[in-house]
């Protein structure tokens, strides 16, 4: 991050450590699930749990970087848009928690061989998650390499799209009650949105880089 933070080494120090965390967190979700899909169900309420404390983690050293940001008047030119990418990162993370929690309070009954699907669905939405991350890190790093990361995330979001939609088409086509197609659906839903939350957060980042370049 020497671009933008060459007078403070704890600031940078504290968003590589929020970025570990959205990435670490990524992971952790995906494990969750494969979890859940296998009927492990202690190791994935672990997993939930694990998550959970993550984003208690993140929250507070996020809150901790804006005030740092806010009280010694660092980089005012691009606070704005540091912010704002951290706002909409945590954003993913609480988004990831959430999904976990959905899935450990409704305890969905997802037809066994629509389990893959799902998995595949997860793993592109960790992706977008991961590369988000990498696309963050760049723009504190290197400008020139945002755009190879932006554009994996937007590819990754697009296959979460596709997934989704297969899913969907395959749920509607089973001869089963409407309720369980309903709730089946949601949880597509619930996990697409990562990805979609991970887009948003490349759209900004992609404005912010194009402002640095000015």
């Amino acid at each position: 991050m020497k671009v933008l933070f060459r007078k403070t080494k704890e600031l940078e120090s504290q968003i590589d450590d929020y970025l570990d965390i959205v990435d670490r967190s990524a992971l952790i979700f995906l494990q969750g699930l494969k979890f859940y899909f296998e009927n492990r169900k202690d190791e994935f309420e672990q997993r939930y749990h694990d998550l959970r404390a993550m984003e208690s983690k993140g929250d507070f050293l996020r809150r901790d970087i804006e005030n740092k940001l806010y009280t010694h008047t660092l980089i005012p030119e691009f606070r704005g848009d540091v912010l704002g990418l951290l706002e909409s990162s945590d954003t993913v993370l609480n988004r990831m928690a959430i999904t976990l929690l959905n899935f450990s309070i409704e305890n969905p009954e997802i037809l066994e061989e629509l389990w893959p699907q799902y998995i595949d669905l997860a793993e592109a939405a960790s992706l977008a998650v991961e590369n988000m991350v990498k696309a963050i890190r760049t723009y504190f790093r290197d400008l020139s390499a945002v755009r190879d990361y932006i554009n994996k995330t937007l590819f990754y979001e697009k296959e979460s799209d596709r997934i989704s939609e297969k899913i969907k088409r395959e749920i509607f086509q089973k001869d089963i009650e409407l309720s369980r197609k309903a709730h089946m659906r949601v949880f597509v839903h619930h996990i697409e949105l990562i990805a979609d939350e991970a887009e948003d957060v490349c759209d900004r980042l992609a404005i912010a880089t194009a402002k640095r370049h000015e």
